[in-house]
């Protein structure tokens, strides 16, 4: 499914840029009344991707706080297309699939401040 590689194989890096561009497409013609929430999850989604990216050139506390940081706004994100489809103003299955795709990269990000001891 995901197939294209970016930023030294972090495969949450590469789906969070897949689901943040499933973002900009299904917001990109929002009413007027509900484009500061249409801004608000284009930001949102853009700081998963960033922070797990820049997180991956990090070392120690440092990096984790970026991949804390990008679980936070996956989650944003989750609300914020739960409010625009609730209102109408986005497609639900779109909004749903996209939804879908930061509820893996969270699965993925916990995995990665959460790793098993050997």
């Amino acid at each position: 499914m995901h197939d294209s590689q970016h930023n030294n194989d972090l495969i949450a890096c590469t789906v969070a840029v897949e689901a943040a561009t499933m973002v900009f497409a299904l917001v990109k013609r929002v009413p007027a009344p509900f484009r500061s929430l249409a801004d608000q999850v284009v930001r949102a989604a853009s700081s998963v991707a960033a922070n797990l990216s820049e997180g991956n050139g990090r070392f120690g506390r440092d990096r984790y706080n970026h991949w804390r940081i990008a679980y936070g706004s996956a989650k944003e994100v989750d609300t914020f297309l739960h409010l625009l489809s609730g209102a109408g103003v986005v497609e639900t299955s779109q909004a749903k699939k996209a939804a879908a795709l930061f509820d893996e990269v969270r699965a993925m990000t916990w995995r990665l401040l959460n790793p098993k001891n050997p």
